[in-house]
């Protein structure tokens, strides 16, 4: 990470509403609901070794975040209440997540209905 990459300076775990509210040095702010953090997760069962063999993650609209687990001074680890805690969200990974939003959740809703799979 090189030193101009933005980092949080605000992480804040908004339970009920099932989001990660994030600001960054920069100045960009963001809501990430819970589902599109857990289909985007940066974990080799989610993401496939490389990142070449992403799957789809069917039925994840109501699953919640229990809690964060700072790693360092670079990333967290999201524990969802459906049991999955493993991937690192960098600062770099979670900007990424913030400024590609609308085109990453097109990108799921599209392979979800390609396979006949819901939310």
């Amino acid at each position: 990470m090189t030193h101009s990459d933005p980092r949080p300076v605000d992480i804040l775990l908004k339970t009920a509403e099932k989001s990660l509210n994030l600001s960054f040095d920069d100045g960009l702010k963001a809501i990430l609901p819970a589902e599109y953090l857990r289909v985007w997760a940066p974990s080799a069962d989610v993401a496939g070794h490389g990142g070449e063999d992403r799957k789809i993650v069917p039925g994840k609209a109501q699953v919640g975040i229990i809690r964060l687990e700072p790693v360092g001074h670079y990333a967290v680890r999201i524990v969802f209440d459906d049991g999955h805690a493993s991937g690192l969200y960098t600062w770099r990974y979670l900007y990424e997540l913030a400024t590609t939003y609308e085109e990453k959740w097109a990108l799921y809703l599209k392979g979800l209905a390609d396979t006949g799979l819901s939310r």
